[in-house]
């Protein structure tokens, strides 16, 4: 019976060391690629969303969350990388619920500020809910050194510049997230290259550098935590 490695830890633990593109199978797929990174905490990591450099916008419409944009290995949120791609449409926010509903997952949230200095929050406990619940955030259990910005947002659904929350946190901070009332963390938020004089619609992480620092660099990954 052929290896079918349901995440990047599975292919991890076999001895695949290097990060970079895989295939990975997750229950009731048929298999789709990912970017793993294989480097990070010991490895074995499934990137899916990934801010290197600002070369594109988040502030995107459901659909767009839903079926991924960028490129896996730069700026990116969970993009399956394939020739077959446009032929084989699957909600992308639905593949992080699919790879999540396989048993415990962890997330790791990497940052770095443009004097290069790197913060990361850990959290044990991570999943999403599946299109009924609109993809509900359950997040929990963290450890780091960026504070624990996450905590505010769990059990949000989310939302995008199409799908507004009633409060109006999405169209004021401008990005596809878990808000509510409104955030504490921005990753998608509009990338303004550090300190900037708007309020909170940057690449923000406020229990690191406040509503008015916009982040250099973003990444955010799991793994299953058994």
């Amino acid at each position: 019976m052929p290896f079918l490695p349901k995440d990047c830890q599975d292919l991890h633990w076999s001895n695949n060391t290097k990060s970079g593109l895989y295939k990975i199978y997750p229950k009731g797929t048929g298999g789709f690629q990912v970017y793993c990174d294989m480097t990070t905490s010991g490895g074995g990591w499934t990137v899916f969303q990934r801010r290197p450099n600002g070369k594109i916008g988040f502030n995107r419409y459901w659909k767009e969350y839903k079926y991924g944009f960028g490129v896996p290995s730069d700026e990116h949120w969970i993009v399956i990388f394939s020739p077959m791609y446009f032929l084989c449409y699957k909600p992308r926010n639905e593949r992080i619920h699919q790879l999540t509903s396989q048993g415990w997952y962890e997330l790791r949230v990497d940052l770095s500020d443009f004097q290069n200095q790197r913060r990361y929050a850990y959290y044990r406990t991570f999943s999403l809910g599946n299109l009924a619940s609109n993809y509900r955030l359950t997040v929990g259990d963290y450890e780091g050194n960026a504070g624990n910005s996450l905590a505010y947002h769990n059990g949000r659904p989310f939302y995008t510049r199409d799908r507004q929350d009633s409060s109006g946190c999405q169209k004021a901070y401008k990005g596809g997230w878990w808000y509510g009332d409104c955030h504490h963390a921005n990753l998608n938020g509009l990338y303004l290259k550090g300190h900037h004089s708007s309020f909170a619609d940057g690449v923000n992480w406020y229990h690191w550098l406040g509503y008015h620092y916009s982040l250099k660099t973003t990444e955010m990954k799991i793994r299953d935590n058994r």
